[in-house]
């Protein structure tokens, strides 16, 4: 699979975004493929209209203030001391790992990563939210979109 540093970036944008409009904080899965990712967090029902609209806008904003994105290799007690349990994903790195990458855009979105990304979020260019799903069953929204 080829790595797509743009997308990876847009994954953080993007999620910062989610848990602005929504609340949702539990990433429960992640794709890029090409210039195309797609986001699934822990959440009880499909977005309506306006707030995909507000998700792809506040993206968009974070873009345009180009703001630096963190790549920080820190110890793991140290890593959560600062940042607590909003670093991790449904699926959390295995206790056995002691040293972890984590990807912090200050203010908007902390997660251990260990994708390729930009130095800056201008680098990203934009973000156009494609669709959204929502999995009843699973109560999981899956956010697709694209970096054009």
């Amino acid at each position: 699979m080829v790595k797509n540093p743009k997308v990876d970036s847009a994954l953080h944008v993007i999620k910062g975004a989610v848990q602005k409009v929504t609340g949702a904080t539990v990433t429960t899965a992640v794709g890029v493929e090409g210039n195309l990712g797609r986001l699934a967090v822990e959440f009880d029902r499909d977005l309506r209209e306006d707030e995909k609209k507000r998700i792809e806008a506040l993206a968009n904003e974070k873009i345009k203030e180009n703001v630096e994105i963190q790549i920080l290799s820190m110890d793991r007690g140290a890593a959560e001391k600062k940042f607590g349990n909003l670093m991790y994903d449904k699926f959390p790195v295995p206790g056995h790992i002691r040293n972890l990458t984590v990807v912090h855009i200050p203010g908007w979105n902390v997660n251990c990563c260990i994708g390729e990304h930009t130095k800056t979020t201008g680098e990203i260019g934009s973000i156009r939210v494609r669709k959204t799903k929502f999995k009843d069953a699973k109560k999981e929204l899956s956010i697709s979109f694209e970096v054009p």
